[in-house]
């Protein structure tokens, strides 16, 4: 079955002339999934029956259900629990800011990478998304909030390197002129640091932001946060990071999870600074929310607070993100794990 809500428009266009239609359709059916962001193909009313009948029979339509919906009563940030069509759960979060609606969408069911700091990683990994799924994400939010949604960022559950083709499939559906038209400036991929992938990424030609979550200065306590540390070092993940700057001309962005008594004291903010110095990036220091998985703790403000100035002293540019969501199971995979958590109980109990 062809996954029609992941094709570019030319690739549609010879799809319709594969199962006997004329080309024009294609521009039909394009804007039905991509513009008004048809349920289904029963709504694609200028079509005649005959070809919606043939399209059931020939293509998968991906459509997001809305399982779970949290809402803010701190900032009104929303944490979405989609469906899938095959019974995997998902996350999103939108998030409301003065420059424009915001939409952090996931790109895998689960995650391989192991971060010890998040719920995503937990129970593993148990499929990549495909470019739809990730797509339909913010047409969903969209159409449950009824506002536009300016900015994505790809730092949900999964690790987009990790899903390379159809992360970057995604990319260049969401920033397509005939369908949601996004500019690649307002994307941010994250990645916990797949340096092949990274280089790979900078000869895409899309000018999005690339977040590297570092999470620490060094090797030794990177990898008491991340697994992936064991296998690819600082050197050779900040070269790879060095060569994206250098490729696409993209500020680099760092993310850096602070976590009480691991990575938050002077020392840390030293070597970070040295580690960072002269490269053209942006430091995002992000207090963790702790999860019932792990005994991880947020760190005190004030240490927090002593940590951004050390870095600014140092001449590095920092910033301290903004918490969303803290009262909605706000972070990444905490409402999938709790509800899939809660199933297994119920399970039990039967």
């Amino acid at each position: 079955m062809t996954d029609i809500k992941s094709l570019y428009p030319e690739e549609l266009a010879a799809f319709m002339e594969e199962i006997g239609e004329k080309k024009f359709r294609a521009a039909q059916v394009f804007s039905w999934l991509h513009e008004k962001r048809a349920g289904s193909f029963d709504e694609m009313t200028n079509l005649s029956l005959a070809l919606r009948e043939k399209l059931k029979m020939n293509c998968e339509f991906v459509h997001l259900t809305v399982e779970r919906m949290q809402e803010s009563a701190i900032d009104g940030t929303r944490k979405y629990l989609f469906l899938l069509n095959d019974g995997n759960l998902i996350e999103s979060v939108f998030m409301r800011y003065h420059h424009g609606n915001s939409v952090c969408v996931s790109t895998q069911v689960g995650c391989r990478m192991g971060c010890r700091f998040c719920a995503s990683t937990i129970d593993g990994v148990v499929r990549s998304l495909k470019p739809s799924e990730i797509l339909d994400q913010i047409y969903a939010i969209e159409n449950d909030t009824g506002e536009h949604v300016s900015n994505v960022v790809l730092m949900g559950a999964g690790e987009p390197m990790d899903n390379y083709d159809n992360v970057v499939r995604f990319l260049r559906l969401v920033t397509n002129e005939k369908g949601q038209n996004m500019s690649a400036r307002n994307i941010t991929v994250s990645t916990c640091g797949l340096p092949d992938k990274i280089r790979a990424f900078a000869g895409e030609g899309l000018p999005v932001t690339l977040a590297l979550s570092l999470h620490a200065p060094d090797d030794e306590t990177r990898k008491k946060l991340m697994p992936i540390a064991n296998r690819y070092g600082l050197t050779e993940v900040l070269a790879a990071c060095d060569y994206y700057f250098e490729k696409t001309g993209r500020r680099m962005s760092y993310e850096y999870s602070v976590v009480r008594g691991v990575n938050d004291n002077a020392e840390e903010a030293e070597k970070l600074s040295r580690l960072l110095k002269g490269k053209n990036a942006h430091v995002n220091l992000i207090p963790v929310n702790p999860i019932a998985e792990r005994d991880f703790e947020k760190p005190r403000f004030e240490s927090l607070e002593a940590f951004q100035k050390l870095l600014v002293k140092n001449g590095i540019n920092v910033t301290i993100r903004r918490e969303m969501g803290s009262d909605i199971d706000g972070a990444c995979g905490q409402l999938r794990r709790r509800v899939l958590t809660d199933r297994e109980k119920g399970e039990k109990d039967i």
